[in-house]
């Protein structure tokens, strides 16, 4: 399986939201063991499987797009031969930036479900609701704070290890 495809595996139970966030946060601590921001996301499937899942690469990659949620729908695109995601559900352990509401939305991914809020940077919801706008051409089904404390924990003990280096 080559780099395109890391990450995918297939379930053949339907996955709840709380369980599909398990994975994103696992993916969360991959990210942080890597030195990377611990944002960790899973795209699950019309039917609840994962198609893929993905942590933040930005540093190991040099790459300014290599978050997890643009990772996981590289992936999940790459396998399926189309960019249209439809009927699919992202879970993310942070709320999604600009640039990756707008990429939920070109997917055309059908859910989102995150887990902490960002309030410097999320676009759906906190600073910007890109995937609930209106005048775009697809609107993303938002649920927000799903294992939402332990999410914020996750990124909150992240940086406070930093910041004591």
């Amino acid at each position: 399986m080559g780099p395109a495809h890391r990450g995918f595996e297939s379930h053949s139970l339907r996955l709840t939201d709380w369980e599909a966030m398990e994975l994103a946060l696992a993916e969360a601590g991959a990210a942080a063991a890597a030195g990377e921001v611990p944002v960790g996301a899973v795209l699950l499937g019309a039917d609840g499987a994962v198609l893929s899942r993905r942590h933040n690469e930005r540093e190991q990659a040099g790459d300014p797009t290599a978050h997890a949620e643009v990772l996981a729908l590289r992936d999940a695109a790459a396998m399926a031969g189309s960019w249209r995601l439809e009927g699919t559900t992202l879970v993310a352990t942070l709320e999604p930036c600009v640039m990756c509401a707008g990429a939920l939305v070109t997917a055309r991914v059908a859910r989102l479900v995150f887990g902490a809020a960002d309030p410097k940077g999320g676009a759906c919801g906190s600073l910007y609701n890109v995937c609930a706008d209106p005048r775009l051409n697809h609107e993303v089904t938002v649920l927000a704070g799903v294992r939402g404390d332990e999410c914020a924990a996750t990124l909150s003990t992240f940086f406070a290890g930093r910041r004591g280096r």
